[in-house]
């Protein structure tokens, strides 16, 4: 058993979010994924990023299902596995982020009582009955943000409260930790109580949550960003000099190459309204669909479902599944398999936690811990 930080990860898609803390230094020994396609491809990508197997291995379909881990045949055995991980005195800890859409704005907007909505109150029921030292719990701005889920996401973090948790949380906009990408969620994170005191913090502690924060989002929506632009397929530009370069949406297609990468022909093929992308001017994200990115700007949210179709900035085109990758700021050499339907690619892209939003939040919780606990075994790559 590693000495590392163990993380035991829930509805974690194709794993942007475990990327994130993996290059941090914490130890991925757990991965729950509901949904086949989005586990093949989190196995695909570690393989290809030459990244380790998992110590406790793969759960999908009955052995990922969350009320089967609360209260079914699976529930004790993900006992034991937490009481593995204590055995050598490991720090334990799960994240994860429910399926969201029942919070969402443009989403079902069904609440605590839709399908996925009843995920989140699972996920601190699995919090509440493991016990981990911290969790993090990542979800839509809607269930912090619209009066009418505010009042469930209350009572889940006093559940958490009474269960001997101290809670911090704050809504972050992952454009902040250098992903182009205007794209805002709710984060709450949490220590066990005992553990703080095992490791000398009071309950009164200060999270370092703006320690990674890279370009403050009073200071990085204030720079002047081009709006829209006649559009012109194949047009050359060069970026403006008073914007930040490396938030745009070009800097980030030609840092990954993605003309080259191996999802660069993974890409929606329109069967009529071609003529209709050659309408949109560069930069137009006015409307729910259609919208058109502009080269030397963020992206809008990177969401591919419910008809919501992103242009490329100068080409007749949707955007590819490398470049939806890029925009979710995840490594070049991170590819997605072949084999994978579209539909799933780009769902599971637009489901995930921006890479280096995930990467900023773990290193973080790094610092909290390496600052009281010493973990000065654990290296960020």
């Amino acid at each position: 058993m590693s000495d590392r930080p163990c993380i035991f990860s829930f509805f974690a898609g194709s794993g942007f979010l475990d990327l994130g803390f993996e290059t941090s230094g914490f130890n991925i020994v757990y991965v729950n994924e509901i949904f086949s396609p989005f586990l093949a491809a989190y196995r695909y990508s570690r393989h290809i990023l030459n990244l380790p197997l998992t110590e406790y291995g793969y759960c999908d379909r009955e052995t990922a299902d969350i009320t089967q881990l609360i209260d079914g045949k699976q529930a004790q055995r993900l006992k034991e596995l937490v009481k593995d991980c204590r055995k050598s005195h490991n720090i334990v800890g799960f994240i994860g982020g429910p399926p969201c859409p029942d919070f969402s704005i443009g989403g079902k907007n069904k609440g605590r009582l839709g399908d996925h909505g009843k995920l989140s109150a699972s996920y601190v029921e699995l919090i509440c009955r493991n016990l981990p030292d911290f969790f993090v719990f990542e979800n839509v701005k809607g269930l912090y943000k619209t009066i009418k889920h505010r009042l469930f996401f209350e009572n889940l973090k006093q559940q958490l409260q009474q269960t001997g948790y101290t809670l911090t949380k704050r809504l972050i906009n992952s454009i902040e930790y250098g992903v182009p990408q205007d794209r805002e969620r709710i984060i709450l994170i949490g220590f066990r109580n005992n553990f703080l005191k095992e490791i000398g913090i009071n309950h009164q502690f200060s999270f370092p949550w703006k320690k990674h924060v890279l370009y403050p989002q009073e200071k990085v929506f204030a720079f002047p960003w081009r709006k829209c632009e006649p559009f012109k397929e194949e047009s050359i530009t060069i970026c403006p000099d008073d914007i930040p370069q490396e938030l745009t949406v070009e800097y980030w297609f030609r840092k990954n190459n993605v003309l080259k990468h191996p999802n660069a022909e993974h890409c929606f093929q329109p069967r009529a309204g071609i003529t209709r992308f050659a309408t949109v001017d560069e930069g137009d994200d006015s409307k729910k669909s259609f919208k058109r990115l502009h080269r030397w700007r963020y992206s809008p949210t990177a969401c591919y479902g419910n008809n919501e179709v992103h242009l490329h900035p100068y080409k007749v085109r949707r955007i590819s599944v490398a470049e939806a990758l890029a925009i979710q700021s995840l490594p070049a050499n991170f590819i997605l398999p072949e084999n994978m339907s579209l539909t799933n690619m780009f769902k599971t892209i637009g489901n995930g936690v921006p890479y280096l939003a995930s990467k900023a939040l773990a290193e973080t919780i790094v610092d909290f811990l390496r600052i009281n606990v010493h973990l000065s075994h654990v290296t960020t790559a």
